[in-house]
């Protein structure tokens, strides 16, 4: 790989890297007390993959409801889930509790401060763990995240892919050998806010950089072309059938196994058509398999297409109407008859809360509630 071309020594780098982010760094709210390792585990579990914008609210929100560890252990899992509904990938917020439990079970209610204590923990992988530490604790341990990958790229003009392992070794150890002494939190967060605001993915602002003295790519003029692109393959497309089943002035909703993808959350009953299958008959079958009753399917009412990080589907909802049979969970972890004004209260998936706008604002929706 190309090897650095560094002109200065390591304390120059991050001397200018910490003038420009003490100067420069957003005001965010989980920045105003980045030694409570609560909040930094916190936002740092939400910004996986998530834009800091849209982060925001959510870190207010869950903060609000969960002030501290032990807020969050004693919660219902469905308390949390509607606390962290439309922050999407619900695995965080699942393992954020189960963490939560071990922590008050295992460390009295305090959070271990390296990243080998860490690590244990559900959830907390080698990035989270060198933010928590360094931030919140203080400890000489690098991050990597897709920011911080993405300057170090860059800097170093590395022109592999920076998801390949041994991309991913040379990246850690060169993000450790940058850390200062005694100042390894803000370097890390100066990092990521330089790949956030300045050193972004497309037309990286140059011309602003603490950096761009040293970048190697800049040097060579490929800095709009690293890092290195893998190119994308084509998601798998599913067709899904889901029913709002009605029963007198109630709504019949089903709870995902705890394994499923989104488990925990809420639902319209309903899953993949088969080959060869009707939507209609999709419905009927799927709410056969998942609560061993019987409906009638009527008039589609609403047509939603979304995405997730490995697949898209687009959600066909049908309004049906219970015919017979006792609702059981053979295919879900429980089920609920509910009022529609009530589905609110309910963390349901992002696809079937536009479902939930539509009958609540619906005349029958009104009528029945």
């Amino acid at each position: 790989m190309t090897q650095s071309t560094i002109r200065n020594p390591k304390s120059e780098i991050s001397s200018r890297l910490l003038a420009w982010y003490v100067k420069h760094k957003r005001d965010l709210p989980w920045r105003r007390d980045a030694h409570n390792p609560y909040r930094v585990w916190i936002s740092e579990t939400l910004l996986q993959q998530t834009q800091v914008t849209t982060v925001i609210p959510y870190y207010k929100k869950f903060l609000a409801r969960f002030p501290t560890v032990r807020a969050l252990a004693r919660a219902r899992l469905d308390a949390v889930l509607k606390a962290w509904e439309g922050a999407g990938y619900y695995a965080r917020a699942r393992n954020l509790h189960r963490a939560a439990k071990e922590i008050v079970k295992r460390c009295g209610g305090k959070i271990p401060g390296t990243v080998e204590e860490l690590r244990e923990l559900p959830g907390i992988g080698r990035y989270t763990a060198g933010a928590i530490a360094s931030i919140a604790f203080g400890r000489a341990e690098p991050v990597v995240d897709g920011n911080v990958a993405r300057v170090l790229c860059r800097y170093f003009a590395i022109r592999q892919p920076p998801k390949e392992t041994r991309t991913q070794k040379e990246l850690w150890a060169r993000a450790e050998k940058l850390l200062p002494r005694g100042r390894a939190g803000d370097f890390n967060q100066a990092l990521m806010e330089l790949g956030a605001t300045i050193c972004t993915p497309r037309h990286p602002l140059c011309a602003q950089c603490p950096l761009t003295r040293d970048c190697a790519a800049r040097r060579l003029g490929i800095q709009e072309q690293l890092p290195v692109k893998v190119k994308k393959i084509k998601l798998p497309h599913h067709q899904i059938g889901a029913g709002v089943i009605w029963k007198g002035k109630k709504i019949l909703i089903a709870k995902r196994l705890a394994n499923d993808l989104l488990g925990g959350l809420w639902e319209f009953p309903g899953g993949k058509r088969e080959r060869g299958e009707s939507l209609p008959e999709c419905v009927r079958r799927e709410v056969r398999e998942e609560l061993g009753i019987n409906v009638s399917v009527g008039k589609e009412i609403a047509v939603v297409p979304h995405g997730y990080s490995h697949f898209t589907i687009t959600l066909h909802v049908f309004e049906c109407r219970y015919i017979r049979g006792a609702p059981r969970a053979l295919e879900c972890a429980d089920w609920k008859w509910v009022a529609p004004r009530a589905l609110s209260r309910y963390a349901f998936p992002a696809a079937n809360r536009r479902v939930i706008q539509l009958l609540q604002g619906s005349k029958r929706a009104t009528a029945q509630g």
